[in-house]
């Protein structure tokens, strides 16, 4: 006897089906509703699990514009710390580049968490369609005019049809994926090494962000407000968060640092501790019939430039406009662009962010031609202008 298929499928309809409920899926749904445009956000996860996702917080000022055009940067500019320069530190040998002197504007830090969580608010308070847990999704017919996307929520089965699909699951997300392999290219560098980072109820040992490269390493100080610190040192991709005690990274970490500012680093337990790989990653093209690709979906950087979030920004403000355009006019040249756009800023931020991260750090397999390439690297950035602004200009963010 034939069991009954007691399964039920719902179906519902928007113009933008968004895969992902992170900070670049967020900000692309408040945005659309800005001017109208109807989006559902599909979040495997639970928001607590999104929440509680520790990552970068330098801002640049690209992505503080689009925050203060979805009406979310309120406590962004009141809480954000304006940084006006950065550090560079080679042994004991420092470089101080001031940002806004040579580009003309600051970044602000404020954690990839307090974004989402503003991001959260906004969309909770316009009665955004926000589905977490979403299970099994797939994305179908994205060549087609109309695609359409399936998930499973509490053991049902649903299906949302759609204008267009915004890929913004992340790099293990289904939407690249969703692209056959023959019709994308992956380009990727993987590095030797990770970050291992602790988040620590501490006051920042320097008011400003400093990269530091020693014999031993490198090592990052960094800071969430002014009683949160976060801290990175360069670590052996064997290595695991259980080899760490406190400790022994606050130990190795004042040997990476210059003495005078190790002299005045405060120690406390950490709160949050991690190791990250690093890689660089891009795939062409960003989009496929009417799936765009956003974000971790489509690139990583390494985290040495602050360019993640930031980039998963700029192609936010490019899908953005595109359907904008799109819906407001019926011109389809921004869509039908998308990828060519984004992916030429994406291209300069993968080089500002290679270019960083092999200037700071060391291998055991480094020549000493390239140790001392870093060493005259460093002395060009001090003594030449034009290069402090070159650097300022791609640290503060590239224009849209």
């Amino acid at each position: 006897m034939a069991t009954e298929d007691t399964t039920r499928m719902t179906t519902g309809k928007t113009q933008v089906a968004i895969i992902g409920g992170g900070p670049s899926g967020l900000l692309l749904s408040q945005l659309l509703h800005t001017r109208g445009i109807d989006s559902v956000v599909l979040e495997r996860r639970t928001k607590a699990h999104v929440l509680g996702r520790i990552r970068a917080g330098v801002l640049e000022q690209g992505l503080i514009a689009l925050m203060d055009e979805a009406g979310c940067a309120d406590r962004l500019h009141a809480e954000g710390f304006v940084h006006d320069g950065v550090q560079l530190s080679f042994g004991e040998d420092r470089v101080h580049i001031n940002i806004v002197e040579a580009a003309g504007k600051p970044v602000v830090v404020y954690g990839q968490t307090e974004v989402t969580r503003d991001l959260y608010a906004a969309r909770e308070a316009a009665g955004g369609r926000l589905i977490f847990e979403a299970e099994d999704v797939a994305i179908h017919d994205a060549t087609s005019d109309a695609p359409f996307v399936t998930y499973t929520l509490g053991g049902d089965s649903h299906r949302l049809d759609c204008d267009f699909v915004a890929g913004c699951d992340g790099f293990h997300g289904i939407s690249r994926q969703t692209i056959p392999a023959s019709a994308r290219t992956e380009f990727e560098k993987l590095y030797p090494f990770g970050w291992l980072g602790i988040l620590s109820e501490t006051p920042p040992v320097v008011p400003e962000i400093l990269y530091a490269n020693s014999p031993r390493g490198f090592a990052l100080c960094s800071m969430r407000n002014a009683a949160l610190s976060r801290y990175y040192i360069q670590c052996p991709l064997t290595d695991r968060v259980e080899d760490w005690s406190d400790d022994a990274f606050w130990d190795e970490f004042r040997r990476r640092i210059p003495s005078d500012v190790a002299a005045d680093l405060v120690t406390g337990p950490s709160i949050e501790k991690s190791i990250a790989p690093l890689r660089s990653f891009v795939c062409e093209p960003m989009q496929w019939g009417r799936l765009f690709l956003c974000g971790d979906a489509a690139h990583i950087v390494p985290p040495t430039g602050a360019k993640g979030l930031n980039t998963a920004a700029s192609d936010v403000h490019y899908l953005f406009h595109a359907l904008s355009e799109y819906y407001q006019t019926g011109d389809s040249a921004g869509i039908e662009g998308y990828s060519d756009q984004a992916l030429a800023r994406v291209w300069k931020t993968q080089r500002f962010s290679w270019w960083l991260t092999s200037l700071m750090h060391r291998t055991p397999e480094m020549s000493d031609f390239e140790e001392r390439m870093q060493v005259a690297e460093i002395a060009f950035l001090r003594e030449n202008h034009a290069a402090q602004t070159a650097m300022a200009q791609n640290y503060v963010g590239l224009p849209y």
